[in-house]
């Protein structure tokens, strides 16, 4: 009986096993190129941060110092400034427009803008970013025809005292809607006219400009826009036009300044109880 065929199989062992020294020395090697890495890692960091602030101070060096002051003086103030006040408070020589005009520009894609009120700087939020700041409990009130009315002469015609609005408007006016305007602080005794009886002439305020988006009353539309806008339609009367309008804080020729105590009176006197506003239908908002 054959014997049984034995098979030799032969193994090779290209990479022999290593010993407990070697596995070691290993461990030690692979420790020691991730410690480098996170050492270079660092060293970029580093590097990159110092080139960062270079670049920095390079940059506050070559930017005006003019404009760091009107920044801190703006930012600081609690009302808008002008360029009367930032001029007392920077070096001589300083072009305080054309500064301002550097520092709108710069502000201009930021989350606060330099803008001018009147004439007047503050900075404000961007509008774009206004609802940030919006609060949900604010609450709305609506302005009465009749005060609409009278905010609109005083805006075109100002210095303008209570007799002329009646006239322009074609009705009495009631001391509520002044009351109104002044209490929104949009109108604001300017004078006393130069006439029997020296009555307060009214003008727009700051507050009146920064709630309707305006630098200065002379932005108001004019008789094209407004008919283009259908505020004013139907045939107009001949001669019919609109002022040009003007918010000049200094007193005209025909015009007192105000007396000792003149804002604390009541500026208004209302229509006798029960009488409808003179010149033709009763002004329902009035009631």
């Amino acid at each position: 009986m054959p014997s049984a065929a034995k098979k030799l199989s032969i193994v090779h062992n290209d990479e022999p096993a290593q010993t407990p020294e070697q596995d070691s020395l290993q461990e030690s090697l692979n420790a020691a190129t991730q410690e480098s890495a996170e050492e270079n890692v660092e060293v970029m960091i580093e590097e990159t941060v110092e080139v960062t602030l270079q670049e920095v101070g390079q940059e506050s060096e070559q930017r005006p110092e003019a404009l760091r002051l009107l920044e801190a003086m703006l930012f600081a103030a609690a009302d808008p400034l002008d360029e009367a006040t930032l001029k007392r408070a920077l070096p001589d020589g300083v072009d305080v427009k054309f500064s301002l005009g550097l520092l709108q520009a710069e502000y201009a894609t930021r989350g606060v803008n330099l803008v001018r009120v009147g004439k007047k700087w503050t900075f404000r939020t961007a509008g774009d970013l206004s609802w940030l700041l919006t609060k949900q409990t604010i609450e709305t009130r609506k302005l009465s025809r009749a005060a609409i009315e009278t905010l609109a002469i005083v805006a075109y015609h100002q210095p303008v005292t209570r007799a002329e609005i009646e006239e322009i408007r074609g009705v009495q006016t009631a001391t509520g809607t002044l009351d109104v305007l002044l209490k929104t602080a949009w109108i604001r005794p300017r004078g006393r006219r130069k006439a029997p009886g020296r009555p307060i002439t009214y003008g727009t305020t700051e507050d009146f400009l920064s709630h309707f988006g305006l630098e200065e009353v002379g932005d108001l539309p004019g008789l094209d826009e407004l008919k283009g806008a259908g505020l004013l339609e139907g045939t107009m009367p001949d001669g019919f036009g609109v002022p040009m309008p003007s918010d000049d804080a200094s007193l005209r020729d025909d015009e007192d300044p105000l007396e000792p105590g003149d804002l604390e009176l009541d500026l208004g006197l209302a229509p006798p109880e029960g009488q409808a506003e003179q010149g033709g239908e009763p002004d329902k908002s009035e009631k």
